[in-house]
């Protein structure tokens, strides 16, 4: 039994730590659970819940979600594949990206997914001739715009301002010839995405009540049907001191005459919401050792085996935060935080910093430190590769049994994909 007293669903992380080695990232299934359902049952009847993998691709994770009753939003052929072997219908999943290749145009036509979400018309069009080789058609499609208005509230705009992603909608509206013109796609309806970390909940009303209005308006002018709208989602988590979670209760209530009201005069429409990170960062613990603990002109630090190579949001970097995310010493959860440690990971940068003058309990040698609300934007979205140290083990407790769901990276792992050079051969 480890000494540590930190526990999920029962199971001491200490154990964890023993049984898969540090770093590693835990998941708990029963906040995956809560934080749906708590979601889900505040929102108006008829609105689907899809999750974007790129939150967190972990097949275990997706497949749990899928359980509950989410759908997939994919953004790469392996996130596709990763939907579809996590058990996921395909007529619950979607498709986006501003660089889709042929090829996964291609997999989406040969694997009947709800809708293509396309982000130009030269995309468009190269999916009406992907269709037409394969003898498909017509391929659902949703066309993502780009609106006219802006949002407040958002901690990453995402539309309303030149973006990459989406067509303008002036450009949409003018496309009614092209698109009609097209014999193996349908448009179906409209995507809009207008940021992320929302934490006012009456933000997202509002974007949610001019997306569904912009969809009815485009669908007029271009005059096709009307069957699906995705008007994003983009809800935050309150990672930091001076912040307050979204109020969710609030924001069913505030949905519900919008959506309402949409729904009965578009009965026929399915309306989708999207999101990645607030299903699933509350779930997420990043544990790490801590290595060796010293001074450095009056500043104490800790040396971790893992930090910004598995865990890049943490510390900010391409992000708009740099504040520390919540931290515990989880071998002293009840000792009072009478300590100041910045802590690092085991990188030769000075941007290996995870925490920077948090206040804990004593940290020693040994002791597992645990970044809290890290279940979104881990392992995949951080330099695991930077110095070769490789990617963490994960593991999802479920049930009050800690399961490996991703292998720790091995040297051999690592060293496979490359080929050493015949340097030496004479031509």
């Amino acid at each position: 039994m480890s000494k540590s007293s930190t526990e999920i669903q029962g199971v001491p992380v200490g154990d964890i730590a023993e049984k898969y080695g540090t770093p590693f990232f835990v998941y708990d299934s029963q906040v995956l659970a809560d934080t749906f359902h708590g979601l889900d049952e505040v929102l108006p009847s008829g609105v689907d819940i899809l999750f974007s993998l790129k939150a967190n691709p972990n097949i275990s994770v997706c497949s749990f979600l899928g359980r509950q009753g989410a759908g997939a939003e994919v953004s790469s052929a392996v996130e596709l594949m990763t939907a579809l072997r996590a058990g996921i219908d395909p007529d619950d999943i979607i498709f986006l990206g501003p660089g889709k290749t042929e090829a996964d145009l291609s997999a989406c036509v040969a694997t009947g997914i709800h809708a293509v979400v396309c982000e130009s018309l030269p995309e468009v069009r190269l999916l009406d001739e992907v269709a037409a080789a394969a003898g498909a058609g017509p391929v659902p499609v949703l066309l993502r715009v780009n609106p006219g208005f802006t949002s407040k509230g958002s901690g990453l705009s995402m539309g309303g301002k030149p973006r990459q992603f989406g067509m303008d909608e002036d450009v949409v509206r003018a496309a009614g010839d092209e698109l009609g013109a097209l014999r193996h796609i349908e448009v179906k309806g409209f995507h809009a995405y207008m940021g992320t970390r929302f934490l006012n909940h009456q933000d997202v009303v509002d974007n949610t009540a001019r997306i569904l209005a912009m969809a009815e308006h485009l669908a007029k002018d271009l005059g096709v049907p009307l069957r699906t709208v995705d008007f994003g989602g983009g809800l935050g988590v309150a990672y930091f001191e001076n912040e307050s979670g979204i109020d969710i209760a609030g924001l069913g209530d505030g949905m519900r005459d919008p959506v309402a009201g949409f729904r009965d005069r578009h009965p026929e429409c399915r309306v989708i919401m999207e999101l990645g990170r607030f299903l699933t960062a509350d779930a997420g613990t990043y544990v790490t050792r801590a290595l060796y603990v010293k001074e450095s002109m009056g500043e104490t630090f800790v040396i971790a085996d893992g930090g910004t190579n598995h865990h890049m949001a943490a510390v900010g970097i391409g992000s708009f935060v740099k504040r520390n995310f919540p931290i515990r010493n989880l071998d002293r959860p009840g000792a009072p935080p009478d300590g100041t440690y910045t802590v690092t990971g085991p990188l030769c940068t000075p941007n290996d910093t995870v925490v920077k003058k948090a206040k804990l309990p004593e940290v020693r040698p040994g002791d597992l430190l645990g970044i809290e609300r890290s279940g979104a934007y881990g392992p995949t979205a951080s330099p695991g590769l930077f110095l070769s140290h490789g990617y963490p083990a994960e593991i999802l407790v479920h049930r009050g049994r800690p399961l490996l769901v991703r292998e720790r990276d091995t040297p051999e792992d690592l060293l496979a994909p490359q080929r050493l050079a015949p340097l030496d051969e004479t031509p």
